[in-house]
């Protein structure tokens, strides 16, 4: 196990704020999206997983369906 030395301590704690104080700084320069954008967005990727998701059910019950179908002709 290690422990902390005195100086190198005071060195690490040192270098954790100063990545604080640069992450504060970078979210800053952040362009954050409006409520509107936030709703719209939201929208899209609702739409967009509702439409993946009913196309993979549909792809899982014709190939369901053909599997069963070869395996009828087969037995």
């Amino acid at each position: 196990m290690w422990s902390l030395s005195e100086g190198n301590g005071k060195a690490m704690i040192q270098k954790f704020r100063q990545y604080l104080r640069e992450v504060w700084l970078e979210v800053g320069k952040v362009t954050w999206p409006s409520k509107n954008e936030l709703k719209e967005s939201t929208l899209v990727v609702i739409v967009g997983t509702l439409i993946l998701t009913a196309f993979i059910f549909l792809v899982d019950r014709v190939v369901g369906a053909g599997v069963s179908g070869l395996v009828q002709l087969l037995t």
